[in-house]
């Protein structure tokens, strides 16, 4: 590259290709800087958000070691250096076997004898006693064992009174009446699929290679759409008590939907999440992302609803709704600006000052405060970080290109800022969405599994079984002993109040 004085001792014809070459290096350095940027970013989302605390190096060394996975590394980056070791220490441990096995598991003792000549003395050649025993655990399973269960129904009759017919005892509420499983099995395939992510096409091909048994998976997929349907009554009530509650996070995931009008492809449905931290977790499908669905579900809702910036959530007509912004989408802009330049450490303090407020979070859940003691304690701490915070967002915005990535994530952040400021005046709202969003990571997971829906018309039994089972998840109800209890009931048709069924008002029976 020529300097300007030495491009003025250049003749004109030379001086003007100079200076486009001049030009053309400047645009290969933009060019090459952008992919170098492009490149980080990727490899950072190959291995996890805990990627962002680590070196270019250690990216380096990461990248080429495919046994590394992105969960360990987002474990091992987040250790503080004080905790490393005792975490080796526990591997060293885990390694040797020495875990604990929980007390409540049941034991099931074998003694192994010695042999003859070990239970001969080499002195006197007498017989050996038994003194004691060196003992040691180790963690042992029993494989599914599938039987036939006879059901015998006792029939009575009267002797002298032929008249009064023949009374027979009645059968115990059963999910499929008439069905060739019992209540076990048809909850065991529901919780195998959508709890554990095991198609059906798998479980059927289990249960004939391991116990003999052919059950076809149209018979399975019965079951689940009739264990789905009866669950939407559950779901109803829940709904009802979710939209009560005052406060509702909010998102959404595709699905793949097969579908008859598109042959080759599926339909790209949706499955809509509405939540509340410690209650129910609803999800609705619709074919589509657009407004009509949430606007829909939340037609009769009072209160506050947190989401993402997505656009459809700021055009619901709701009038006596507000709108409350997410805390960690904002840190996230902030973070990948931080990754792009590790030189400019005006954006690690802005990360830092987010790092502040979900200090005060963090307190207020460890002294477990309530609503209104958390709402004080944030308009005590949080607030003047908020404020402090606002003017260093804006102090950014004024010294960096609006498209970089630093500039992108101020205006992101000003853009929303009243949105954020939400939490700070009403202590039921969370800083950010993210229970929301754990609660829709199975659905992704089991997406990847069972790969689509097999119906439009399934989606919303399918919806209906996916909420009841975050909800148990959620309030830390037991899956299994829920729906054997639950679903029998419901499948009666006996039951008048559907409200006391919800996994907000079961309890295990006594």
């Amino acid at each position: 590259m020529f300097t300007e004085a030495e491009l003025l001792t250049l003749p004109v014809s030379l001086r003007n290709k100079a200076e486009a070459l001049t030009a053309k290096l400047k645009l290969a350095e933009i060019k090459v800087a952008h992919l170098e940027i492009a490149l980080r970013l990727q490899r950072i989302q190959m291995f996890g958000a805990g990627s962002e605390k680590l070196s270019d190096a250690q990216l380096e060394l990461l990248e080429s070691e495919p046994g590394v996975a992105p969960k360990e590394i987002q474990f091992e980056a987040e250790l503080p250096e004080k905790e490393k070791e005792a975490v080796n220490k526990i591997r060293r441990i885990s390694t040797r076997g020495l875990g604990t096995l929980p007390p409540e598991l049941p034991r099931e003792e074998e003694i192994i004898a010695c042999t003859e000549a070990d239970c001969t003395c080499p002195n006197c050649q007498g017989k050996r006693e038994v003194i004691g025993y060196e003992t040691s655990e180790r963690l042992d399973c029993i494989p599914a064992k599938y039987i036939v269960k006879v059901i015998k129904r006792e029939k009575v009759a009267c002797p002298k009174c032929e008249e009064n017919g023949v009374t027979t005892a009645p059968m115990p509420p059963q999910i499929i009446p008439k069905g060739i499983a019992t209540n076990r099995v048809i909850v065991d395939v529901l919780i195998s699929k959508y709890e554990m992510h095991l198609p059906l096409y798998r479980q059927e091909l289990q249960l004939s290679r391991e116990s003999g048994v052919n059950l076809s998976r149209q018979t399975m997929c019965d079951w689940m759409m009739q264990c789905g349907f009866l669950m939407q009554a559950v779901c109803r009530e829940m709904t009802q008590d979710l939209l009560g509650g005052g406060y509702i996070q909010a998102d959404e995931t595709p699905i793949g939907v097969l579908s008859a009008e598109k042959k080759g492809s599926n339909h790209r449905g949706y499955l809509w999440e509405y939540s509340r931290p410690e209650g129910p977790v609803i999800f609705d499908y619709q074919n589509g992302r657009g407004r009509e669905g949430p606007q829909k579900m939340l037609r009769n809702f009072r209160g506050i609803l947190q989401t993402d910036d997505y656009s459809v959530y700021g055009k619901l007509k709701l009038a006596e709704m507000r709108h409350a912004a997410c805390m960690a989408h904002v840190r996230r802009k902030f973070v990948e600006a931080s990754q792009v330049d590790l030189d400019d450490k005006s954006v690690l303090r802005i990360v830092q000052q987010i790092g502040g407020l979900y200090a005060v979070e963090s307190q207020a859940k460890e002294q477990n405060l309530s609503c209104e003691q958390r709402k004080l304690l944030r308009q005590e701490r949080s607030a003047p970080i908020m404020a402090e915070l606002k003017k260093a967002v804006i102090a950014m915005r004024q010294q960096v290109l609006p498209q970089s990535y630093a500039g992108k994530a101020c205006s992101y952040a000003l853009g929303l800022w009243h949105k954020l400021e939400v939490y700070l005046s009403d202590g039921r709202v969370e800083i950010d969405n993210n229970a929301c969003e754990n609660a829709i990571r199975p659905v992704a997971l089991g997406r990847k599994n069972w790969l689509h829906f097999g119906s439009k018309e399934a989606g919303p039994n399918i919806a209906s079984i996916l909420s009841v089972i975050e909800t148990c998840h959620r309030l830390k109800v037991p899956v299994r002993e829920y729906l054997l209890d639950v679903l029998p009931k419901l499948s009666s048709g006996n039951i008048r109040d559907v409200a006391s069924l919800t996994p907000m008002a079961w309890q295990k029976p006594s």
